[in-house]
């Protein structure tokens, strides 16, 4: 199951943000502590800059966790998404509920008037890469272009 967090589901945000922090810690991030990230995401739900999707297991266990940023296109009057975050809990992968994230992200998305949706992930992760390219993803540098780096910079 797929819900909405909201900025009055401390539950929901306590969980989201405790996923996002053993993301983090699983692929060896520097992380903020849960409560700060749960504090964090009150604030970019508030301001409508994030949408946070959590899979939920049949006994209501929080098991996968998506962060939806959406921004106006600088190509059309739509909205573009950005996947900033997609993570599913390491024991409960292969079943499904990182389809149902990014199911739910894509039909978010499309909701909001998105006609474009990005992602970035590593070149080791070949799961996200097969998870991604089975949800309709394309590789840019597929279509004949050059291999697209990521760059970023602390300020």
């Amino acid at each position: 199951m797929i819900e909405t967090v909201t900025t009055q589901d401390d539950d929901g945000l306590a969980a989201a943000a405790l996923l996002l922090h053993d993301f983090n810690t699983e692929f060896d991030v520097p992380t903020p502590e849960p409560e700060v990230l749960a504090d964090i995401l009150t604030r970019r739900i508030g301001d409508a800059n994030a949408t946070v999707l959590l899979a939920r297991d049949d006994a209501r266990t929080a098991v996968g966790v998506a962060v939806l940023r959406l921004q106006p296109s600088l190509w059309s009057d739509a909205q573009e998404a950005y996947l900033a975050e997609l993570y599913v809990v390491p024991t409960r992968r292969g079943q499904g509920f990182g389809r149902e994230l990014l199911d739910a992200v894509l039909s978010t998305s499309r909701a909001a008037g998105a006609d474009y949706a990005f992602l970035v992930t590593s070149e080791d992760d070949r799961d996200a890469q097969r998870a991604y390219e089975a949800a309709g993803f394309r590789r840019t540098e597929g279509e004949g272009g050059p291999l697209m780096l990521a760059y970023e910079q602390d300020l």
